[in-house]
């Protein structure tokens, strides 16, 4: 019988592991979970704790009680991996040997990696809501928060979840509105990108929604270091924005095993596969998913999901003695909330940018416009996340292939009339 080990029960690792245990024979392969803890948490609800819509302890669940019978569950901190050995050392001596390895244990937050950021200030008028403690802490501080000026800033390129920040200004936004206070608080969004996304329609089209709700955008502003008793930060060009609240998107980094372990990654803690079949260079018997993952591909939970098809489906091939065939193309599909009981869809992969139309074909759900039918869809997810996604089910429609039909590809050929596409 071969082992596969899993480091990590989230996004990623979770549906992974089910889609395996359904796959391949038990008698075939032993499929063993790793995790440091027992709780797995709806990341993305936590954009909604500072404003009052989510609580901590609805987000959370059992890890262990998302895995399907017959995937074993070893709660522990993972030390290093001995590539060689095939072998996953535990930081309480227990050692797990493997003969595939599957790498799906998130990013974690680098605040240190900001000079000043946790410094005076700090959860006092600078936070996250990328933590739980900060994104509770943050709620308070808002519910307080009547004028001055509002700084959503983004610290880094390597983060989790690039349009979070943006749903967060939005809704932001929204909530201050809705208090009566909107015209006493000033709105700032930095980022060190060339604009509010990384694509140029979808940055266009969201830039122009910041100025339609009266945010200033900055961009090519890199953070060099923040000062939260001053209330300013600085930009390694020697810009200054002075803040009276800010909220902060930290830089993020691998899990500490990573650089730990000789041939796995870099020294951020993120390992570098291959982009379409997911494995290690020279250990196609290593395969990584997810946040941990050194690709230029989001880091967003949908990819996460469409990886780890791929991932099942070149395992399973391996169990065959088959080679790893299919190929992940990139695809990343995300909603990105506008407050107002509005959302936004964007959905692309590495040679398709973000576009108008409709997802997942020419009568669906609309891709780069305002809609509240998009917010609805957005309000869905986390139930399909708890139900269907990490449980490994097939939902009809979205697959790791991005969808082709449905989307204005004229435009590519023709980007100054997507204006005229809303």
């Amino acid at each position: 019988m071969r082992r596969i080990v899993i480091l990590g029960t989230g996004t990623g690792g979770t549906p992974v592991a089910n889609r395996l245990r359904r796959a391949l024979a038990p008698d075939d392969a032993s499929i063993v979970c790793v995790d440091r803890d027992d709780d797995h948490l709806y990341q993305p609800g936590l954009l909604y704790v500072p404003f009052g819509r989510r609580t901590l302890p609805s987000l959370t669940r059992s890890r262990r009680a998302q895995l399907h019978h017959g995937v074993d569950f070893v709660q522990g901190e993972v030390d290093a991996v001995d590539l060689g050995a095939r072998a996953v050392r535990l930081a309480d001596g227990r050692s797990l040997d493997y003969d595939y390895l599957v790498v799906a244990a998130g990013a974690t937050l680098a605040p240190d990696a900001t000079e000043g950021l946790t410094g005076p200030g700090w959860m006092e008028r600078v936070f996250t809501f990328y933590s739980p403690a900060g994104a509770a802490a943050l709620g308070e501080a808002l519910g307080r928060f009547t004028s001055g000026r509002l700084v959503v800033a983004v610290l880094d390129t390597s983060r989790a979840c690039p349009v979070a920040p943006l749903e967060f200004t939005f809704l932001a936004e929204d909530a201050l509105t809705r208090r009566g206070v909107r015209d006493h608080v000033e709105i700032t969004y930095l980022t060190p990108l060339a604009g509010a996304f990384t694509q140029p329609l979808a940055a266009r089209r969201l830039a122009s929604l910041l100025a339609e709700r009266g945010v200033d955008l900055v961009s090519f502003f890199a953070a060099a270091s923040v000062d939260g008793a001053a209330g300013r930060i600085t930009g390694d060009d020697g810009r200054r924005v002075d803040f009276d609240l800010a909220v902060v998107v930290p830089a993020h980094r691998g899990p500490a095993f990573v650089p730990r372990s000789p041939g796995l990654g870099d020294a951020r803690g993120f390992v570098p596969v291959d982009e379409r079949t997911l494995q290690l260079p020279g250990h196609p018997e290593v395969f990584a998913l997810g946040d941990v993952t050194g690709r230029s591909t989001s880091r967003v939970g949908s990819v996460a999901h469409f990886e780890g098809e791929v991932v099942v489906a070149n395992l399973v091939a391996a169990f065959d003695g088959r080679p790893p065939l299919a190929r992940f193309d990139g695809h990343t599909n995300c909603f990105l909330e506008l407050g107002r009981h509005e959302a936004l869809l964007i959905d692309f992969n590495r040679d398709v940018e973000p576009l108008p139309g409709h997802y997942p074909g020419p009568v669906g759900l609309p891709l780069l416009a305002p809609s509240r039918l998009d917010h609805l869809g957005k309000r869905a997810v986390e139930s399909l996340y708890w139900h269907a996604l990490l449980p490994g089910r097939s939902i009809p429609g979205v697959a790791s292939p991005m969808p082709r039909r449905g989307k204005r590809l004229s435009l590519l050929e023709h980007p100054a009339s997507v204006g005229a596409a809303r």
